[in-house]
């Protein structure tokens, strides 16, 4: 085998990984598995009242959502900490405590999200 076959093996095998590294990543699951935090956050446009005002009654609608994300709780904070949240005024501390508030008897107590916890 002459050194130029050699390398071009090696270029190939080289694109070949790299190509196998990006597909995982572009097509990877975070938190919310393939959805993003902040297209799950627009999922949440029911809660947007119940989410900066503790006192705001929580929809039924908002408690179907949140018990649907809810079920990944790393998403369920992924979501309530995204830029689309904060952007459509959610506060954080008041948004964690929708899952309580919709009487969520399996519901992540105690579960660390940035700063806040799930009560």
């Amino acid at each position: 085998m002459t050194a130029a076959s050699l390398k071009f093996i090696c270029l190939v095998g080289l694109l070949l990984v790299v190509n196998i590294a990006t597909f995982a990543t572009v097509n990877g699951a975070g938190e919310c598995g393939k959805s993003s935090p902040d297209d799950e956050a627009l999922k949440l446009a029911p809660c947007a009242a119940a989410a900066q005002d503790e006192k705001a009654s929580v929809s039924a609608s908002c408690c179907a959502q949140v018990k649907r994300i809810g079920q990944n709780p790393s998403c369920l904070c992924a979501v309530l900490l995204s830029d689309t949240a904060k952007a459509s005024g959610v506060n954080p501390q008041v948004a964690m405590s929708i899952p309580k508030r919709c009487n969520f008897a399996n519901r992540p107590v105690g579960y660390k999200c940035g700063p806040y916890t799930l009560p």
